[in-house]
């Protein structure tokens, strides 16, 4: 949205560091001192509830930035962002990004990148009112390997446990273990060394109401 030479050039402000898996990049609450540039990798949002639940809100990949709502506006963190996988982020000071929108006219640029972000998020709301369990798992594997980077080699294996699946769509884990057979047996999904794999990505989009 800001062109290559922008681009290269915000990045230059950062100092990059490398995450393993499921390792907290921001927590909820937070100042937003930096933003985060998503170079490599793909991590999920999510807010934390009063009773301690975790709700997804969002899936992020490699291009992305994490943060920049709570820098840009000197405020405290909405959500929390793990990552699902190694990543490699360049940390950026939240001054030094508010001067690069300034010296750039990037306000704009990010304004209208905040809101695709946003209409991105309210598809989860509408999907764990409105949708059946089977429908929320297929769509939410579908992306996270839609995600994945080109790199990767074997990126139709699912990077999430039964547990966190249950998690991160709010339903009990005996329920994503019930509905996980079931695509299992249809032939979209397999079992692989203790790995869930998308292995029909056509037919699970099909489940999955696309």
């Amino acid at each position: 949205m800001v062109g290559e030479s922008k681009w290269a050039r915000l990045l230059e402000l950062g100092v990059p560091r490398v995450h393993g898996p499921r390792v907290p990049l921001l927590r909820q609450g937070d100042p937003g001192t930096t933003v985060l540039v998503l170079l490599s990798g793909r991590v999920k949002v999510f807010g934390t509830e009063p009773d301690g639940g975790r709700l997804l809100l969002a899936l992020r990949g490699a291009g992305d930035l994490l943060g920049e709502i709570a820098a840009r506006s000197a405020s405290r963190r909405t959500a929390t962002v793990e990552t699902i996988d190694r990543c490699t982020v360049s940390v950026v000071p939240a001054e030094r990004f508010n001067t690069f929108l300034e010296e750039h006219n990037g306000q704009a640029a990010l304004a209208d990148y905040s809101l695709s972000k946003l209409s991105q998020t309210v598809p989860y709301q509408v999907e764990l009112v409105h949708f059946s369990p089977e429908r929320k798992i297929a769509r939410l594997l579908l992306e996270v390997v839609a995600l994945a980077d080109e790199a990767v080699t074997d990126r139709y294996r699912v990077p999430f446990s039964q547990q966190e699946l249950a998690n991160s769509l709010g339903v009990v884990r005996s329920t994503i273990s019930q509905h996980l057979s079931r695509l299992k047996d249809s032939g979209a999904l397999r079992q692989d060394h203790g790995h869930l794999v998308v292995a029909d990505p056509g037919l699970l989009r099909t489940f999955a109401g696309l």
